[in-house]
């Protein structure tokens, strides 16, 4: 199981990625010690998560949601 989520860094940008292990990612990205993008940028809020069954799938659907403005990122967020 993999999870494509959205998260809300501390500056109101936000990031997308991907990870097998949501609490386990959450807490690096926290600690500062996830993605460069984020590190520097924490605390960061989880605002959104889906799940897929495996890897291939999951980054698709990341790749997918980089692309969209984000604008169409905080629509796909309220219609969780």
């Amino acid at each position: 199981m993999y999870w494509v989520y959205i998260l809300k860094c501390r500056d109101g940008s936000l990031y997308t990625g991907i990870t097998p292990d949501i609490e386990r990612r959450l807490t690096q990205h926290q600690a500062g010690t996830g993605a460069k993008y984020t590190r520097g940028r924490g605390p960061v809020r989880l605002l959104y998560e889906e799940s897929y069954p495996d890897r291939s799938s999951a980054s698709k659907r990341e790749n997918q949601i980089h692309r969209w403005s984000r604008e169409k990122k905080l629509q796909l967020i309220k219609g969780a």
